[in-house]
């Protein structure tokens, strides 16, 4: 079991100073990986979490962290394909992996919000069926030399796309899905379609990386609305402990701690100094082991909230 930390990217203590300072803790604390995540905008009168009323840009924000780091991972969860070209965020990618030296892990999801393909130019129809060829063309792009594709959905006229990537074939492809916050007990279910899937594509399912955002609220246990017992990740650090431990024994790879859900860190009206805080308390005591920590280079899959 890897463990990350989620970078500040909304809300509250998602500053210039804050996630410099954050990911640069983490490092040093010893975790692997650290994330960003996606969100376009708010539709108006919609009554989403506060955790996506103000959220920097993930490319962008893994580009800065870059600079205030030098070994830990730096990952996003999820960049929707369709709001952006491949050779777009293949050009994005390739950048943020040169500036971090060969560190990105590529997160890539679908979308869902009406409102944010509108806003972005993108289809909502058959955006999984573009899934594939989304990703060849990246992958030819990032290959160096001439790089051409014509498919059902995306052209590439032949050009040359520079710098390469440091992390050869390109940065690891992760692909997002979704479990429940509430409902983290049948994960284990999602874990096995997708090994079940790679053996019936001829991949090594041990092989296949399986990440999990960790939504942490730490301090007095929070109940499940339906069926009582505690939210997994709630509680004392030995609580969210166990429950990492819980993950692991599923099949999961990687989870990584990410405080932008608790409403005290990163919600846009916390306190900024009690957020940091918050967030540095957590931070140091949900630290990994070293045996815990490093680089996970492997490609695979993404179960994501």
């Amino acid at each position: 079991m890897r463990i990350g930390f989620g970078a500040p990217v909304s809300g509250a203590w998602a500053t210039p100073g804050n996630l410099a300072a954050f990911t640069a803790q983490a490092e040093a604390a010893g975790y692997g990986s650290v994330w960003t995540f996606q969100r376009l905008i708010v539709p108006e009168g919609s009554a989403m979490e506060p955790v996506y009323h103000s959220v920097l840009d993930p490319m962008v924000a893994l580009g800065f962290a870059a600079a205030a780091t030098s070994r830990i991972r730096l990952g996003v969860a999820v960049v929707n394909m369709p709001y952006l070209a491949p050779a777009y965020l293949a050009k994005q990618a390739a950048t943020v992996d040169v500036l971090s030296g060969g560190r990105l892990d590529l997160g890539l999801g679908l979308g869902w919000m009406p409102e944010e393909f509108a806003a972005a130019g993108g289809a909502m129809a058959g955006r999984g069926a573009r899934t594939a060829e989304y990703i060849e063309v990246m992958r030819r792009l990032w290959a160096g030399g001439v790089a051409e594709f014509r498919g059902d959905f995306y052209t590439l006229p032949a050009g040359r796309m520079a710098p390469e990537p440091v992390q050869r074939p390109g940065p690891p492809i992760l692909l997002g899905g979704t479990v429940p916050r509430a409902d983290l007990s049948r994960i284990g279910e999602g874990i096995k379609a997708v090994r079940d899937a790679a053996e019936q594509a001829g991949r090594d399912p041990a092989a296949m990386r399986i990440i999990c955002r960790g939504v942490v609220r730490w301090g007095a246990p929070e109940t499940l609305a339906e069926g009582g017992g505690r939210r997994p990740l709630s509680g004392s650090f030995d609580d969210i402990r166990g429950d990492t431990q819980w993950l692991a024994d599923q099949g999961v790879t990687e989870v990584f701690y990410d405080l932008n859900w608790d409403p005290l860190v990163g919600s846009p009206g916390a306190d900024p100094v009690g957020a940091a805080a918050r967030a540095t308390e957590i931070l140091d005591g949900l630290a990994p082991a070293a045996e815990e920590s490093g680089p996970f280079p492997a490609e695979g899959d993404v179960p994501s909230r």
